[in-house]
């Protein structure tokens, strides 16, 4: 048994690949030993065959939701693991024009320092143009202060951030279209959680693809939510790429990662769950949704980005943040 086959079996099935007979599993597009089973796709595949199973999904995704185009600029935003990083990887092998953006959101010392790095040698490694943001040195705060300060749960506020500052980096840098790295998991998860409180507004705007509908909202696509975390995982470890493996040290309590063990418990007993939900709402439900929650954009009155009120989240954040951190007034009495 060679070594790939010792590395990514237990990252996709916690075993062996076994065919209908007991034996070892051959793969189902070239009939060469199996090293990687895709349960809910009822196939297994060699390595070779695997990256091209992945690469036809995000292939899929791309061409069934007009994501992009061969002239367009991309801005692949990356934090170091490993979905962003094996996303940026495709993109490059398909041939499109990209640059990584990463954000260095200081959500725990050593943990910022370590999601940075990973993305810098990752781009020096293959002559890729990365674009860094730090929040701390740009900013003057951290995503971990105005969690604490603003009394927000730090996941929420870390989305806030990351969600304004690409859209910026991407407006600013005349990109085409700003690419993130969810995946099957990170969709499903996140479809549950609006589902069990019917968010429609956040429901009619979980798709593949949202378009600009403004001038300074940069069109957002995710071409890996056809891909299951686990297969990133395989297709980073087959294809060597170093991403970091500890989880975000303020992730703890995150609901999102309780939707997700629910799920993960469904996909055991019923392979191809989370797909079958996925795809089940973007087929039959995204058009019942479709505008159901229209929104009207303006410019924020401090910063100018899209928002739906005068000042925009971020901005509103940023205020409390300082407003707080403000020296308190001294007063000196003055003799009569």
């Amino acid at each position: 048994m060679d070594a790939d086959e010792v590395e990514i079996r237990p990252v996709i099935s916690g075993g062996q690949p076994r065919g209908k007979g007991g034996g070892p599993a051959k793969c189902k597009r070239c009939r060469e030993p199996a090293k990687v089973e895709v349960a809910r796709a009822n196939a297994a595949f060699c390595a070779d065959c695997f990256l091209r199973y992945v690469r036809n999904q995000v292939t899929k995704a791309i061409d069934e939701h007009s994501m992009f185009a061969e002239a367009d600029r991309l801005l692949v935003c990356v934090s170091g693991g490993k979905d962003s990083l094996a996303l940026w990887d495709m993109l490059m092998e398909m041939g499109y024009d990209t640059t990584g953006f990463h954000i260095v959101l200081w959500t725990g010392e050593e943990y910022a320092a370590e999601s940075r790095d990973m993305c810098e040698r990752f781009a020096q490694a293959r002559g890729a143009k990365l674009v860094v943001r730090d929040l701390k040195a740009d900013e003057g705060f951290t995503v971990e202060q105005i969690a604490r300060e603003g009394r927000r749960v730090p996941c929420s506020v870390c989305g806030l951030t990351k969600r304004y500052l690409t859209n910026l980096a991407a407006s600013q840098g005349g990109y085409d279209v700003l690419v993130t790295g969810h995946n099957l998991d990170d969709e499903a998860a996140t479809l549950l959680g609006n589902a069990l409180h019917w968010q429609t507004e956040y429901i009619a705007r979980q798709m593949p693809a949202l378009p600009s509908t403004h001038a300074k909202l940069v069109k957002k696509v995710k071409p890996l939510y056809r891909v299951s975390e686990r297969e990133t995982a395989a297709y980073s470890i087959i294809r060597g790429i170093d991403y970091i493996v500890e989880e975000c040290p303020l992730v703890a309590g995150n609901t999102q990662l309780r939707y997700k063990d629910a799920l993960n418990s469904l996909e055991r007993l019923s392979p191809g769950t989370k797909q079958q939900f996925l795809f089940g709402y973007l087929d039959k439900a995204a058009p019942l949704f479709a505008g159901s929650d229209p929104v009207t954009l303006r410019e924020c009155n401090e910063c100018g980005q899209p928002t739906t009120g005068e000042t925009c989240a971020y901005c509103r954040a940023k205020k409390q943040l300082r407003a707080k951190a403000r020296p308190p007034v001294e007063f000196t009495e003055v003799a009569p």
